[in-house]
């Protein structure tokens, strides 16, 4: 056996006219692309958002409340959705509507949602990242500091830990007005080594351009415990927004990723149908069906298939060459043409 084989129903849909027939032809495969891409963006989307849980992405990409080869083998037309008293251009505008709309809203809730995560990102970074950068509210305590003084202050200077014996020489010396041994320890990370040193206030500008010349970096830094206690509010509320809109978000990115997929499903049924009536003629007369190839029996299957249905195209062209004809009118250039209509469906949504 080369391929696994199910029918695939597509209703008796209006045929219209020729000249619209034709025209649809074209629209049907921009609209399937489309389609095809919106999918594929949620399905994406769907794995950024789950984040540590993204493997669990393919037991969340559903349709219909069923995996995705399911839908497709026991493939049904919505006829509420769809209703096959319109004509085909009627159905095809409603699918664009309707997967367009998905669109927009993916847009709007990924941007909102994006940046929200973006701003906690920040935090969290300041949080624990370099010295150079990070916040240091949570590593130093009131009494590290020199507060409420007319004269003094105390400042905080980031020293590479290879330079610390030279800091440790020099920072009484940098200018006058340094408080003898006020320089402490008070933080190290694998580089570098947090410190405090207290000087007379008129002589901090001079002292910071003296640590700029030797390496030595002072943070804008002042102690305030409102302005700590509120950048750990800021972090737990967005950490809490996050969480909130957490469980809605994927819900909707299931939910919308399921109509996209049949919508895009519905497309194909409407080629098939479309194709056919073009190629075939009048009544219609045929049957669709899809075929799941084995592994590595794709060629062979192309060959028996080939075999089988040579006869009802005469401008078919076997081996190498089908796939490559570009008829007018019928098809868009140089996309898969054989004997028999044959489109392709892509169930591996996820980039890698």
């Amino acid at each position: 056996m080369l391929s696994t084989n199910y029918k695939f129903a597509i209703p008796d849909l209006k045929v219209g006219t020729l000249d619209i027939l034709v025209g649809l032809s074209d629209d049907l495969g921009k609209l399937d692309a489309y389609c095809e891409s919106v999918t594929k963006k949620i399905a994406q989307y769907l794995g950024d958002v789950l984040e540590a849980q993204r493997d669990k992405l393919q037991e969340n990409l559903v349709a219909n409340g069923v995996d995705l080869v399911t839908y497709l083998t026991r493939f049904q037309w919505d006829l509420a959705k769809y209703p096959i008293k319109q004509s085909l251009k009627n159905i095809a505008e409603i699918i664009g509507k309707q997967v367009s709309q998905i669109e927009t809203d993916l847009r709007t809730k990924s941007q909102a949602y994006n940046s929200l995560k973006g701003n906690l990102q920040n935090l969290e970074r300041k949080a624990t990242g370099s010295l150079l950068t990070r916040n240091l509210g949570d590593l130093v305590k009131k009494e590290d500091f020199v507060l409420d003084s007319e004269y003094l202050q105390t400042l905080l200077v980031v020293v590479p830990k290879s330079f610390h014996h030279e800091w440790a020489a020099k920072y009484e010396q940098l200018t006058d007005m340094v408080v003898p041994r006020s320089s402490r320890i008070l933080y190290e990370d694998d580089e570098n080594c947090l410190v405090s040193v207290t000087l007379f206030r008129r002589v901090v500008d001079e002292f910071r351009h003296k640590c700029r010349e030797n390496k030595f970096n002072v943070r804008d830094f002042q102690y305030s415990e409102t302005e700590m206690a509120a950048g750990k509010t800021e972090i737990n509320k967005l950490e809490a927004d996050k969480k909130k809109q957490y469980g809605p978000l994927v819900k909707w990115l299931k939910v919308n990723f399921g109509e996209c997929f049949t919508a895009w499903i519905h497309v194909k049924a409407l080629r098939v149908f479309v194709e056919s009536v073009l190629r075939y003629g009048l009544p219609v007369n045929f049957q669709a069906m899809l075929l799941l190839p084995h592994k590595k029996s794709l060629r062979k299957l192309r060959e028996v298939l080939n075999d089988l249905y040579s006869h009802l195209d005469n401008s078919a062209m076997s081996g190498d060459m089908a796939g490559q004809m570009d008829i007018p009118g019928l098809m868009m250039g140089n996309v898969d043409y054989y004997p028999y209509v044959f489109y392709k469906i892509t169930t591996d949504l996820i980039e890698k």
